[in-house]
């Protein structure tokens, strides 16, 4: 029997191509991935804070700026000889202080006679004659989770010198300086 032209009131189903909801689908997915980890890299490795002051010269300038990676502390502790970022004593109104770790856990400092001492020896990190010893004038312990800091421009520096700032406290770190950005003739690069 032949079907008939004409009215109809019976509809036909229409159907759906798996092919392209699943080819949509994968886009979406791929999209999600990319967008969370888009956040994730930000989050970790894209901040960005400026130099304040000269206190990190001849490494880092007033006014420069520098990119934070702070996801290497929560899988690991600083190290002597890292320019870390921290807000002192965890003040969040404070602007974020780039000083380098000159001492970790379980280490002694001392300032004497003008000359940074840790666990005896005389440091690597600071060349000049320091004339403010401040609370290392007495020897100082370093207890678990506390990092004593220090401008590499030590004599035109704020740092655990003064007892308003004092020891780092692993709670008070941003994370590590890993990349600064061109300034004063200085070529852009990571930092060691």
């Amino acid at each position: 029997m032949a079907r008939r032209k004409g009215l109809s009131f019976y509809r036909r189903r229409k159907k759906v191509n798996m092919g392209i909801v699943r080819e949509i689908l994968g886009w979406l997915f791929g999209i999600a991935v990319s967008v969370f980890l888009a956040v994730v890299l930000v989050y970790f490795f894209g901040m960005t804070t400026y130099v304040v002051g000269s206190s990190m010269e001849q490494e880092l300038y007033n006014g420069q700026e520098v990119l934070i990676d702070r996801f290497r502390y929560i899988l690991s502790s600083p190290k002597a000889g890292d320019i870390v970022v921290f807000l002192p004593n965890g003040n969040e109104k404070a602007h974020y202080y780039i000083k380098r770790v000159v001492a970790v856990p379980g280490d002694e400092v001392l300032v004497q006679n003008g000359a940074l001492y840790v666990n005896a020896q005389k440091s690597k990190w600071v060349d000049e004659k320091i004339l403010d010893a401040g609370i290392a004038e007495n020897l100082l312990t370093m207890e678990k989770g506390e990092y004593f800091c220090i401008g590499d421009n030590v004599n035109n520096s704020e740092d655990s010198r003064s007892a308003n700032i004092g020891t780092v406290k692993d709670a008070d770190m941003i994370g590590r300086v890993w990349f600064r950005k061109a300034a004063q003739g200085v070529k852009a690069g990571f930092v060691e």
